[in-house]
């Protein structure tokens, strides 16, 4: 299984993964008005890989199979005002 990675010019750290390179038929019209213009990063063979970087492979197999497209998010900011209420607790 090979996919092609988008990534969003509009929201920082926000990838599209797509089953063919420039065939977005399957991602919702209100998803890609969203993401803005797709701007391509890669052809990435998902059968070779055990794992992603920040990605559950198994996830992203599993929606290109049933959605056609995965959305790859950043993650949460981190709260720092409640790590560091934490760590004065344990101090």
């Amino acid at each position: 299984m090979i996919c092609a990675i988008y990534k969003s010019k509009r929201k920082a750290e926000t990838y599209l993964y797509v089953n063919k390179r420039n065939d977005f038929s399957e991602v919702p019209e209100a998803l890609m008005e969203t993401f803005g213009q797709p701007e391509f990063v890669m052809l990435l063979p998902l059968s070779k890989l055990s794992q992603l970087g920040s990605a559950n492979i198994d996830k992203v197999k599993a929606d290109l199979s049933e959605k056609g497209f995965y959305l790859q998010l950043p993650p949460p900011p981190e709260d720092l005002l409640k790590s560091h209420k934490e760590w004065l607790k344990q101090q």
